[in-house]
């Protein structure tokens, strides 16, 4: 038997103010995309903001239905967004925040495995890490270099791709 350990890394800001003004302004964007959540089963916001390496922002919000399966995560919109319309400009970074009326949301609130699948798959599509922030108005604000931070024993099956149609 052999034991092995994973280690991760992120970083975090005890403060809005410790960001950079690029990150800064990132985490803003995301919370200017709470305001396209459709979210009136949970009352639970959560909007995402990626800076492309063109300067453009493409936003997400969460998208709740009453067949929940049906719904979509923030993140999700707005890397299929990306993927759909800008694909040949590459993602730089991700900002996801929340909001709810219902309590204090006190630290970042982190991507569920399908989201984090999608980064893993599209960094690899786009040969580079997204850089992932998690802010948190109301607290600190954890950032990544990439889903392997995340997920590190991400899905990839090089095979399906040499599967004949």
């Amino acid at each position: 038997m052999v034991k092995h350990n994973i280690n991760i890394a992120f970083e975090e800001y005890q403060t809005f103010e410790e960001l950079n003004e690029s990150d800064k302004a990132l985490c803003l964007e995301a919370e200017k995309a709470l305001g396209g959540s459709h979210s009136p089963y949970s009352n639970f916001r959560v909007g995402a903001a990626l800076r492309l390496k063109s300067g453009r922002i493409v936003y997400g919000s969460n998208q709740e239905n009453a067949a929940y399966p049906s719904g979509l995560c923030a993140e999700r919109v707005a890397l299929f967004t990306w993927s759909a319309n800008f694909a040949n400009d590459p993602v730089e970074a991700m900002a996801v925040t929340a909001n709810t009326s219902k309590f204090k949301i006190e630290k970042p609130i982190t991507p569920c495995g399908s989201c984090l699948q999608v980064l893993a798959e599209f960094e690899k599509k786009q040969l580079m890490p997204i850089r992932t922030l998690l802010y948190c108005k109301n607290g600190v604000t954890w950032a990544t270099n990439g889903a392997d931070s995340f997920l590190p024993f991400m899905f990839f099956e090089d095979r399906l791709a040499t599967v004949p149609v």
